[in-house]
């Protein structure tokens, strides 16, 4: 095996911009679900990425939005001029590359499939899913601290802000990314505005936050068996190393532990 050159710095900054993009299905990091194959700095300034997916039968639909996060993460580092991305190992891998590459966009790309769907009512759908999945544990963090599901219900953005989750990781760890989609989704922008509603924006009464408990269990749990369900199917499809999660290292090239996947290079053109 030819050990791939490991210089560094821009290859490391395009792999942190593509934690920020997710399995729209899961919530999660395509860089944690071991999804990316290859990212290749050119030149300074051109960046390819390569990455697959479980099956070779993935929804299109995800497929696509997953490579047009891709595209539009990368494109956002001020120093990138141009993005190649290449979905590998799929059916659809060359109208989605195609696609994304020329930015096309996914109903003209699959056309004879959509019978007139827009893409944009399923990244709504699961943008939802993904707000209340990350809502979920900070309700569970808040109740564990001892508050009552009225004092829940009456959180403020400014008073969340202050809120320390520190003795939970996991609701340590959504709290930005809730916030995040609450402010850019508008359903909380004024400091005295509740942090805790539904995806219309309309409060959680007091009443209802049990049911509300239930349904965001519900959809937790849906969305961890697909996570593990597409994890199993990844391992078992490509038989190597688990290196989810992390930046691969130097070490990792050396002892073989990078085959085709994750191969972060860069080239001075």
């Amino acid at each position: 095996m030819t050990v791939p050159k490991f210089h560094g710095a821009r290859a490391r900054e395009v792999w942190r911009c593509l934690g920020t993009v997710t399995d729209p299905e899961l919530d999660e990091p395509i860089t944690d679900m071991g999804f990316m194959e290859r990212i290749e700095v050119l030149q300074s300034s051109v960046v390819e990425v390569d990455f697959r997916l479980p099956t070779y039968w993935c929804s299109p639909n995800f497929a696509f939005l997953m490579a047009d996060g891709i595209n539009r993460a990368v494109r956002s580092l001020p120093w990138v001029d141009r993005v190649k991305v290449r979905l590998q190992d799929h059916c659809f891998a060359e109208d989605v590359n195609a696609g994304v590459n020329g930015d096309k966009p996914f109903e003209e790309v699959f056309s004879k499939l959509t019978e007139g769907a827009d893409l944009n009512d399923v990244r709504e759908k699961f943008r939802e899913k993904a707000f209340l999945r990350r809502q979920e544990p900070l309700i569970i963090a808040l109740g564990a601290m001892g508050w009552s599901n009225a004092r829940i219900a009456a959180l403020t953005l400014t008073e969340f802000d202050r809120t320390s989750f520190a003795a939970d990781p996991q609701a340590c760890a959504q709290k930005p990314r809730y916030r995040e989609i609450l402010i850019d989704d508008g359903l909380a922008c004024m400091p005295d505005d509740p942090v805790f509603v539904d995806y219309s924006g309309n409060p959680i009464m007091v009443e209802d936050m049990t049911e509300h408990l239930r349904r965001l269990r519900a959809i937790r749990i849906n969305m961890e068996f697909n996570g593990a369900m597409c994890r199993g199917l990844l391992a078992t499809r490509y038989k190597e190393a688990d290196l989810t999660g992390r930046e691969p290292e130097l070490i990792d090239f050396i002892a073989g532990r990078v085959p085709a996947r994750m191969a972060q290079t860069e080239r001075a053109g």
